[in-house]
């Protein structure tokens, strides 16, 4: 089980009230919401094998420069180093987050210069086994494939009801295999990214587009090829998009082969380091959402 970690502390954050305090009076819905999602999918899923993994490089450098609007708007505007716009009572939360996970024993992985979504493309494409990949990001719908046993778990309404998406269902919800996901999210763009996409390509046609000419480079080749059925504006449209669509594969598609540090993967039975975490406890008031998690790594 791969875990888009911030995907899912941002869920606990904003779903969780920030009535849970600390001794001190600060914010730890983020913790404890992460925690209790923690549980529920060790209960329900029953991983042998878990890793949290983090944004080392939430907008790298490298992406930046082949489309520069790549999260832009996601910028503190107030920020002079290009640090992600986080809520004001998260960000001290995210610290202990990697500290409670790290006296837990639970593996948490992040690569300089990569995003967590390079991390979970990495490790599922190296795994030999059944992978769950747990994220709220539909771009990492790429990574499904029912050959190799890769689904997500979007929780679209919550982690106890998490849709799993495999191949049939990213087919049935937007008419193309994951192995074709990436081409459609450039084509279509992403505002939540700072995509732009094709002109006058939204969803559904850049799925009809792919369904015809069977991938992005299907796609530029009608454009090019003009005994096509392509409508004089939608060739237009392409070849006119064409420096976007040189480049806009790369940064849409997970890297799947990056370094990574050594980590056990497995999942603990009992805490790596029992005095920090009970320290950590009493520090943040992490209370039942960490007994139970205890709990249920102990009986699993």
């Amino acid at each position: 089980m791969l875990l888009d970690t911030a995907s899912l502390y941002f869920r606990a954050y904003f779903g969780v009230p920030d009535s849970l305090r600390s001794p001190q009076g600060e914010p730890v819905n983020a913790v404890r919401g992460l925690l209790d999602f923690i549980t529920r999918l060790v209960q329900d899923h029953g991983p042998d094998h878990l890793v949290a993994c983090m944004d080392a490089d939430w907008r790298p450098q490298w992406r930046v420069d082949l489309i520069p609007t790549y999260k832009t708007h996601r910028v503190a505007e107030a920020a002079t180093d290009g640090e992600e716009e986080v809520p004001d009572t998260l960000a001290p939360q995210v610290p202990v987050i990697e500290q409670v996970l790290d006296a837990l024993g639970i593996a948490r992985i992040g690569a300089p210069g990569y995003e967590a979504d390079d991390v979970i493309g990495t490790l599922a494409t190296r795994a030999t086994g059944p992978v769950e990949i747990v994220t709220g990001d539909r771009d990492l719908f790429q990574l499904v494939d029912d050959a190799r046993a890769v689904t997500v778990l979007y929780p679209a309404k919550g982690i106890g009801s998490a849709l799993r998406m495999d191949d049939a269902a990213i087919l049935e919800k937007y008419g193309v295999p994951g192995s074709s996901y990436a081409d459609l999210a450039a084509l279509r763009g992403d505002a939540s990214d700072g995509l732009p996409g094709v002109k006058g390509i939204g969803e559904k046609t850049a799925t009809q587009l792919i369904q015809t000419y069977g991938d992005l480079a299907g796609v530029r080749a009608a454009a090019a090829d003009p005994t096509s059925k392509l409508t004089p504006a939608r060739r237009k449209n392409l070849l006119e998009a064409a420096p976007y669509l040189d480049v806009a594969p790369t940064v849409v598609r997970v890297a799947t082969d990056i370094q990574l540090p050594p980590f056990d993967p497995a999942l603990p039975r009992e805490p790596r380091d029992p005095m920090a975490l009970e320290a950590l406890a009493e520090r943040w008031a992490l209370g039942t959402s960490l007994t139970r998690l205890l709990e249920v790594l102990a009986t699993r």
